[in-house]
């Protein structure tokens, strides 16, 4: 995710995206390039 994105805890095994999710994975390299943020002021 960009610098300027917030960090958002959803639940205690979060962690396991790191785990589960490919590094090289096609939706890991959208989640770094789009800032999402504007969804969650929205909602």
């Amino acid at each position: 995710m960009l610098s300027t994105q917030q960090k958002i805890q959803f639940s205690s095994y979060s962690g396991l995206y790191d785990i589960i999710v490919p590094k090289d994975n096609l939706l890991r390299k959208i989640n770094d390039l789009i800032d999402f943020s504007f969804i969650y002021e929205e909602l």
